[in-house]
């Protein structure tokens, strides 16, 4: 089998930023229309008002102080509290394609290699902003790649997932390079009307050149040593938007097609499911969390890092071996644990080993193991 190394990283930031003070007070100045709207039920007895927002709410409960998005305006007018993004025509390059050119730009460039080198390309997102024809197919026709390429969905983890299906291809030598691509929109699937998860989500989009080591000329490169996948069934995070939501004449706006969660819930079962997942994937590479350099975890939560990363290394996580991009972007799906990596991969060595960790919706977890080797 042929080794298998990561030599290129890119990441789209949107230019929009907005911090949990502008957030609640959208939000709050909502909640004040919406009880005065309904005083006299109120006050009878027949709704609860309802609950304000806070920012010590919001970073107590998440660790989130910020969030880059698409469109601000939009999320921050009381009367709309969603992106507004205007409608491109079929012959413009779609707003996932137009992020993920730019964040595949950047990771080619790193990895010294150009786009026609290129001969798999997977878009791994939790929503896709159309059934078909695939982003994926019209990013590899925007950057001039070759081969073939396809969309995935496994939400959260869409990430790992895609990584290794591009090492697998890479290794069996069906292809020899592969870029994996994560466009996440999550502002759009957000409900910032609803106070437990109106601040969880960011955008941002992430991408990863995969080669087989023998073409692979970057000078930072990083051998797949192991992946290893887990889906459990759970309807704990939800989303029902889709193609059947008109002919089962469902409410297209009604609070369950957009993001939903059982929050406490998923904390209980997936954090033990991750740092399983982890520890046995370890275990089978003959190697343990003393071993670790890093942990890029899955950016949701910043209690649920801790937790996890305590599991697996055996005491607290200092900031430098399990770090946190969160705070300024918030939960952005499947490209959280890749800015992680992106971002935090300072000090280290060749010999060093770091793991890619992403669990979300299905639930889906998908651990990457990585050892920074040496380039030729």
């Amino acid at each position: 089998m042929t080794d298998v190394v990561i030599t290129g990283t890119g990441l789209y930031t949107p230019e929009h930023a907005i911090d949990n003070d502008a957030l609640v007070a959208a939000f709050n100045t909502w909640v004040a229309q919406e009880n005065a709207r309904n005083a006299k039920a109120i006050e009878a007895g027949e709704r609860e008002p309802l609950a304000y927002s806070s920012s010590e709410f919001i970073e107590k409960a998440s660790g989130i102080k910020s969030r880059y998005v698409l469109d601000a305006k939009g999320i921050l007018d009381p009367e709309r509290m969603r992106p507004k993004l205007p409608q491109r025509g079929n012959d413009e390059l779609s707003i996932q394609c137009d992020m993920a050119l730019a964040a595949a730009t950047q990771a080619l460039q790193n990895a010294k290699v150009t786009p026609q080198d290129i001969e798999l390309v997977i878009v791994g997102c939790s929503n896709l902003e159309r059934a078909y024809p695939a982003v994926a197919v019209e990013l590899q026709d925007a950057l001039g790649a070759q081969g073939y390429g396809f969309d995935m969905n496994v939400a959260c983890s869409s990430a790992t997932f895609a990584i290794e299906t591009a090492t697998n291809a890479i290794a069996s030598g069906s292809v020899k390079r592969a870029l994996v691509v994560n466009p996440e929109i999550c502002s759009a699937h957000l409900n910032f009307r609803d106070r437990d998860s109106h601040f969880i989500f960011g955008d941002a989009c992430t991408a990863v050149v995969l080669e087989s080591k023998d073409v692979a000329i970057a000078p930072e490169q990083y051998q797949v040593l192991g992946t290893k996948l887990v889906t459990r069934f759970s309807n704990a995070i939800r989303n029902n938007a889709g193609f059947l939501n008109r002919v089962t004449d469902s409410d297209p706006l009604a609070s369950d097609k957009l993001f939903v969660q059982e929050g406490r819930r998923v904390f209980k079962e997936v954090c033990p499911l991750v740092a399983k997942l982890i520890t046995q994937h370890l275990a089978s590479l003959e190697l343990s969390g003393a071993d670790l350099k890093r942990l890029w975890l899955h950016q949701a939560n910043r209690h649920m890092n801790d937790l996890i990363a305590r599991k697996v290394l055996g005491a607290d996580p200092s900031e430098e071996q399990a770090p946190i991009i969160l705070d300024r972007y918030a939960n952005t799906s499947s490209a959280g644990s890749i800015i992680a990596f992106h971002l935090h991969r300072e000090a280290i060595a060749p010999g060093d080993i770091g793991v890619i960790c992403s669990f979300g919706a299905g639930y889906s977890a998908g651990s990457v193991v990585l050892q920074r080797v040496s380039s030729v």
